[in-house]
């Protein structure tokens, strides 16, 4: 079953085609950490490790590097 990732630019879904077969790169946005935890910080680290958790079911090796600023 293909992935589907919403394209915010073109505002569409694209289906998801790897640059290199069988692995997948995520870059993503952390928290900025300049005051308590909040909910809208623990939303960004569980749908990222969501989305990482489903591209390495699907048989993907997955580097994942997240930047905290």
């Amino acid at each position: 079953m293909p992935l589907y990732i919403f394209n915010s630019l073109g505002r569409r879904l694209e289906e998801f085609k790897p640059l290199k077969k069988n692995k997948a790169s995520l870059y993503t946005c952390g928290p900025t950490v300049y005051n308590y935890a909040h909910i809208g910080n623990l939303r960004t680290y569980v749908f990222e490790d969501v989305l990482k958790r489903v591209l390495a079911y699907d048989g993907y090796s997955v580097k994942h590097v997240m930047n905290i600023t």
